[in-house]
């Protein structure tokens, strides 16, 4: 069987990474976790983290492992109660590979989040780019990364093998003085193009030129242009005997009328043909 291409150029973005400068993002999605586990009553003692960014956790979760989002992760089976994968999950060759991994480490009953960009995350510069490109070169390039979309990515979540998945996001929109100056800002992040099917070579100056003409007529106010950020949130737990389990189908005890206090209205028979 041959091996599907590779999505990432790895040791690219390993270099972007150790120039990144801006971590903004980073700091929502640290607060998010915060949140979130601020709402589930446990106390949770071996937690591990796979981030590409370890320092910006330290503080936070000092005593957490820290794991680098490589396509095999430094986990051992079973070892955690929690296991947060950290704006990181959109750079996996094989998402679902990961979302496994991480299912495997985590105890019986214990928490998995994940925190990436869906698909909706600078909606309104790739647009730009590509009518920019068509119309000064003719062709296409890939110069965003594509990313997967909730309803997807949730179903990810129940491939992998978790219990209780939930999926669900949220927006940060940050405006811009123009889109050469949101670009410059992506690579400030560590998130600039890492593809591996990336053009090596410069973007001519007439793309750029074109594309933050094209951003700031479609989108901008004038003084400055909107970058949408999708950060999509992946919950699930390590299955355990003691989390709830649905109801074999019939085994009903109450009907469904009688728990809503409202009259039950029978179906009209139909008739069958043949």
């Amino acid at each position: 069987m041959q091996t599907p291409p590779l999505m990432t150029d790895r040791p690219a973005l390993l270099r972007q990474r150790t120039r990144a400068t801006a971590f903004f993002l980073h700091d929502e999605v640290i607060t998010e976790v915060q949140e979130r586990l601020a709402e589930v009553n446990r106390t949770f003692t071996a937690p591990a983290i796979v981030t590409g960014f370890p320092a910006l956790w330290q503080n936070v979760m000092h005593a957490a492992r820290f794991v680098a989002d490589e396509d095999v992760l430094a986990l051992n089976p079973g070892a955690h109660d929690l296991v947060v994968h950290a704006l990181a999950l959109h750079w996996a060759n094989d998402p679902v590979g990961q979302l496994v991994q991480c299912r495997r480490a985590l105890a019986p009953d214990g928490l998995f989040l994940a925190l990436m960009f869906g698909g909706q995350t600078l909606a309104e510069l790739r647009a730009a780019l590509a009518e920019a490109e068509v119309a000064v070169t003719g062709g296409l390039s890939p110069r965003v990364l594509p990313m997967g979309e909730i309803r997807d990515l949730g179903g990810l979540l129940q491939r992998a093998g978790f219990a209780l998945p939930v999926a669900d996001s949220f927006t940060k929109t940050v405006r811009y003085r123009d889109a050469f100056h949101l670009m410059r800002d992506l690579r400030a992040m560590g998130e600039g193009n890492a593809l591996m099917a990336r053009p090596r070579h410069a973007t001519r100056r007439a793309v750029v030129a074109e594309a933050t003409r094209r951003y700031g007529d479609a989108y901008g106010d004038g003084a400055t242009i909107p970058a949408t950020f999708e950060i999509i949130c992946l919950t699930g737990w390590g299955p355990a005997d003691s989390q709830p389990q649905p109801l074999r189908p019939g085994s009903a005890t109450q009907r469904l009328a009688d728990a809503l206090g409202s009259a039950e209205m029978p179906l009209p028979a139909t008739k069958r043909s043949g």
